[in-house]
Formats: C-alpha cells, structure tokens, sequence
C-alpha cells in the first residue's frame, strides 16, 4: 500500500484542479500553453476564488528539440509533430471560446536557429500565436506557480525547475516576510524579481539562474558514453560544474528553515518511485515532502535497473526512460550542492504559473492565501 501523503507544516493548499461543476462561462476562462524542448502542454482554467479550476488539459511529447544540440535547427520532423501537437490545443481553445491566453515557448525556440520561422509556421498553420520568453521570465513563472507549496516556516527558499533545454534555479530570502505572508510574497513576484515600492512585505531574490541543460539537452551532450552508470555520473558532475556562477553555492546554509521545491516530470516521477505507485495519481505527488536519502534510493534503484529495466518501470514510462537519468543526475547534483531534508515535489510549473499572472493581473483572483 503506497504510503500517506504528509501534509507539510505550515503549507497552504495546492490549486484547485477538479473539473468546473457546471459548463463555464466563456469570459471567465484562460488558457496558458508551454512548447518545451520535449513537450507541449496546455491547461485551460477558471479562477476560483484564490485558486483556479481546471477546465481542460492537454500534453504531448513532442521531442521539439530532438538532434538540436547536433544541428542548431529544429528539424522537420520535431516541427511536424508539434504542430500536430498545436492543432489539437487550436481546436480546444476554440470549442472552448477562450479569449484570454498566452501561449510560449522556451529553450528549444530560444536556441534554434530557425525559430521565428518556425513560430511563423506555427501562426500560418493553427492560428496560434506564440512568444518565446526569456529565461528569467520562465523562471519567475516556475517560482509563482509553487507559491501554494511554499510553508510559512521557510526563510529560505530554492525553486529548481528542470526542463527539456534548460533548468532554471531561484534562490529566495523570505525571513524578512511575516510567516503567514510567506507564500503570498512568493505570488507577487509575478510583476518581476526586482519591484520596488511595493507597500508589501517583499521576498528577496538572491540569485537566479538559468543552465542551458535540461534532461534532454545534458542527455545529448554524454549520449557517446557506453556505460550506463559512468555516464550518470559525468552527467551529474558537469551540471554541478555549470552551478559554479550561482551566488548561493559559495554559502554554506544550514538545513534548518531551507526548502528545496522542485517542478519537473523528473521529480514528479522520482516521488511516484518512492511511493510505489502502480498509477500516477497527482493528489499523491504534488506537494509531497522527501527528504535526501530518499531520493537517493530511488535514484540507486533506477541505475540497479539498468536501462531495459527502466523501460519496463511504470512509473517511470516509455516517454520518460530515456531522460529519466539524466533528470535524476541534476537532481543529485542538486543535492550535494544543497543537503535538505526538506524538499518538496511540485506536479505543476510554467503553465500554472502563467495562468496565476493572468489572473492575477486582471484582479480576478480573490485576495486569500494561495
């Protein structure tokens, strides 16, 4: 029997994901849309009251970024699927009426070559209209989409959001914020790391950054290497090394009052592994607690299996094997780096997080504790 969920001191509740009870209003709903390297995800939702209803979803791997880090051009066949991908989030966004949306992309159509021809493409073949962001902006939407999970008793915070392309780490003082303002500072980060004049007790960003290395891309760069358990740890080792620039690495910092959130499908599906999941069943994984040595033995348990035993693992899937590894090695370099006892798993990010900023910019969510 899989084990029960902590609840976690002091955390606020996760977003409201359960279908809307009667067909909603067409005004009221927004729709937010990532393009990743590896994936195209789409929620369409509507607020309730500090929260948000999830109307209708949509997710596909798409491999956008596959042979990208050979050529430095999105190729046609990563561009085929995705578009078949888009038209599928075109004709929802249409049944459902949505006006208010904003769709993105991040660092495969940060990097290729050929990105604005491919956005172009996108335009003249579902209608849809994509920005490619920048990495702090991602950044900050991975922060705001985790504010529920944040407890009121952390003074220091560390958001990891480890993607396809990229990961992306912001470091948060909130000591200075009163406990019980804690997770809605974290939400006002939305208008940017750096506001001023705010009448609000304000969060602290450090530091942030953003490694060009996601599960894919640190894939490619060992896919050379033979051995499974050699090319882990090169794996591991040179993200650490792309942390060097990281202010908070040079700091010491004690276990107590830090908290580590993670958001990825990597530790989404290392915390379904921990709690033998036959079926992944978000209520269980978002906002669960793991400590290191946890995560370390399901890591131990995935290089014991080998990569045809992995393949097989359901909970890690057949989406999933191929770049379950190179996840778990950012992980543990996280880890080495920033020992917690304390690290919370986050089964949402950039999609959450625009929805948040919609809302929250159009003054539709109520004022309450995210």
């Amino acid at each position: 029997m899989a084990p029960k969920r902590p609840t976690g001191a002091g955390a606020f509740p996760k977003p409201v994901e359960s279908p809307a009870p009667k067909p909603p209003d067409p005004s009221e709903l927004y729709a937010a849309l990532d393009l990743g390297t590896n994936s195209c995800r789409m929620l369409i939702a509507q607020p309730k009251g500090s929260q948000f209803h999830v109307v209708d979803s949509f997710s596909k791997s798409v491999q956008l970024g596959y042979g990208l880090e050979r050529t430095g051009r999105l190729s046609r066949g990563s561009m085929g699927r995705t578009v078949a991908a888009l038209r599928v989030c075109q004709q929802k966004i249409r049944r459902h009426n949505v006006h208010r949306m904003r769709l993105v992309a991040t660092e495969a159509c940060r990097r290729a070559k050929n990105a604005a021809e491919f956005i172009r493409q996108i335009k003249r073949e579902t209608g849809l209209s994509l920005e490619i962001i920048q990495p702090e902006e991602e950044a900050r939407l991975a922060v705001i989409s985790c504010a529920p999970l944040v407890s009121t008793q952390t003074d220091q915070l560390l958001v990891v959001d480890i993607g396809g392309g990229s990961t992306e780490l912001v470091w948060i003082d909130l000591s200075s914020v009163p406990a019980r303002e804690r997770p809605r500072a974290i939400m006002r980060l939305h208008a940017g790391f750096h506001t001023t004049n705010s009448p609000f007790p304000a969060a602290k960003v450090v530091d942030w950054i953003s490694v060009p290395l996601g599960v894919a891309t640190l894939r490619d760069q060992f896919s050379d290497v033979e051995d499974d358990a050699a090319r882990y740890a090169l794996m591991s080792w040179y993200f650490e090394e792309n942390l060097a620039e990281f202010a908070p690495y040079k700091d010491e910092q004690t276990r107590k009052g830090f908290q580590i959130v993670g958001t990825s499908g990597t530790v989404t599906t290392v915390a379904a592994s921990h709690l033998g999941l036959k079926r992944y069943d978000r209520t269980k994984v978002d906002g669960l607690r793991m400590t290191g040595d946890q995560i370390e033995a399901v890591i131990r348990r995935y290089l014991a299996l080998g990569p045809a035993g992995r393949r097989r693992d359901p909970r890690i899937g057949q989406d999933r094997q191929a770049l379950i590894m190179s996840g778990a090695a950012i992980l543990q370099a996280l880890l080495r780096c920033w020992p917690t006892d304390r690290l919370s798993v986050a089964d949402r990010g950039l999609r959450e997080g625009l929805l948040y900023a919609q809302m929250s910019a159009d003054g539709v969510l109520e004022d309450g504790p995210y």
